[in-house]
């Protein structure tokens, strides 16, 4: 028999995520099978083992890099922030229009995190930690300086990723509001939640006399 054209190397590899990705956000890991996913990208079952060794993998692969994106992409939009509101600024504005378009990724990283081995498991339970923490430790330095008032640092961390992740249930593209829109209103609700009131003030002005001088 002939071999499928292009069942071997990296196109192929990336027809099986992108065909996993999606099998398994609308039927779930657990019903997806190997032979669905074959069928899906095209290929023999026994082909699949060129790619992957089992199902695990290809979910504990897609949720790992997708984390690992995640944290690399964060680190771009922070690069240059000097002060925690500007942190926060760049954080909100970068976890709201990168779950925008990650919305299947999202959705299996956290559904799926049951479906996970023990050691696969912990490692991306050690990654969305990771990822947590650069949230916390802005949210920590801001209290420190004086510009944010958060009783409970973790429990601030949570309640604003929970607020910005839902981004994914309910944007579509085309809607009424622009992704820019969409970014300053969570912005607005962030800030206005923890920034110390004083501080709210100070921090317009400063803005303004920025756009001020960048003007002239």
């Amino acid at each position: 028999m002939a071999r499928t054209i292009g069942s071997h190397g990296p196109k192929t590899m990336e027809a099986i995520r992108r065909a996993g990705l999606r099998l398994i956000f609308e039927h779930g890991y657990e019903a997806m099978s190997l032979r669905q996913l074959a069928a899906e990208v095209g290929i023999q079952v026994g082909s699949l083992y060129n790619h992957i060794s089992t199902k695990q993998e290809l979910l504990f692969d897609l949720v790992q890099d997708h984390l690992q994106e995640l944290l690399r992409q964060l680190e771009r939009a922070l690069k240059g922030k000097a002060q925690p509101i500007e942190k926060l600024r760049a954080f909100v504005a970068f976890h709201v229009l990168y779950h925008m378009t990650r919305k299947r990724e999202v959705f299996i990283a956290n559904s799926e995190l049951r479906s996970l081995d023990p050691k696969n498991h912990a490692a991306i339970v050690t990654l969305r930690g990771a990822y947590e923490q650069r949230l916390a430790g802005i949210l920590a330095e801001g209290v420190s300086e004086g510009v944010f008032e958060v009783a409970d640092v973790q429990v601030a961390t949570f309640a604003i990723l929970a607020l910005l992740t839902g981004v994914c249930t309910w944007y579509r593209p085309g809607g009424r509001l622009t992704k820019e829109a969409i970014v300053a209103t969570h912005e607005k609700l962030v800030l206005s939640g923890i920034t110390a009131q004083g501080e709210i003030g100070a921090s317009r002005g400063r803005r303004r006399l920025l756009r001020h001088l960048e003007a002239g």
